[in-house]
């Protein structure tokens, strides 16, 4: 009898595992399009909706998505994941995978994500128990475009002319393309130097600049006439509502 009701328990195990299995081949998932939003409070944020049929035998225990998205050298810029705790047998889940990405974090490591545009490396794993006993694992990896807020950024040659007895304005052209998913709002600070490098003039100046679009500005301000010489540099800052940058120095003359 022991022997029967071991052979019994023996095709039982074999014939849950294979129907555990098979039933793998009916468990769907489909990802979104991957998308960058800006947040009320001023967050980048990375978002993949999924959606997760599972049409098999069992139930889905323990389903977890993760994320890293790292640059094109393998810095890693942000991880995260979501976990949904049970996807019942002919359910369909639908979530929405999310994760915050700080941008002045992000200038710390590589300042060029401002001016240039490049691809981000998205890396998603998917794990799983079939039945809440058989592990199931799968990953991949794509790209995404990342544009540049601040592309070809341009200051032009200055322009002086006479203020007073004592001072020069000086007239600077701004030009850039803001290659990104958000608006840039903010403001732009410059500090002129001379050749000796003493501080010979400053200013302020509103950006305004929507997304997926050109910018053409310019900034005034006040310089000493007896400072003022024909080469030196400026020194560029940049407050806005989503990150801060500076000094950013660029020579003219």
């Amino acid at each position: 009898m022991i022997g029967i009701a071991t052979t019994f328990f023996w095709i039982f195990l074999i014939a849950f595992f294979v129907s555990a299995v098979y039933s793998v081949k009916d468990v769907h998932f489909d990802f979104g399009e991957p998308q960058m939003d800006v947040t009320s409070d001023n967050k980048v944020v990375f978002s993949l909706p999924v959606s997760i049929a599972n049409s098999g035998f069992y139930n889905i225990g323990s389903f977890n998505i993760s994320t890293e998205i790292s640059d094109k050298e393998g810095f890693t810029i942000t991880r995260g994941s979501t976990f949904v705790p049970v996807i019942k047998k002919n359910d369909v889940v639908t979530i929405t995978h999310n994760m915050t990405i700080d941008l002045n974090d992000l200038l710390q490591q590589d300042k060029n994500y401002l001016f240039n545009d490049t691809e981000l490396k998205i890396y998603e794993a998917v794990s799983m128990r079939i039945a809440d006993v058989i592990p199931v694992q799968a990953s991949t990896n794509f790209s995404m475009p990342w544009g540049a807020p601040l592309y070809n950024f341009t200051l032009g040659e200055p322009a002086y002319a006479p203020y007073n007895l004592t001072h020069f304005r000086v007239t600077i052209p701004i030009s850039f393309e803001n290659h990104a998913f958000f608006d840039l709002v903010g403001d732009m600070r410059i500090r002129m130097y001379n050749s000796t490098g003493a501080r010979v003039g400053r200013g302020r100046t509103s950006l305004e600049a929507y997304g997926n679009s050109p910018y053409n500005g310019f900034i005034e301000f006040y310089v000493s006439m007896t400072g003022t010489t024909p080469t030196g540099r400026f020194e560029v800052y940049f407050s806005t509502s989503i990150f801060d940058y500076g000094p950013l120095v660029i020579p003219y003359g």
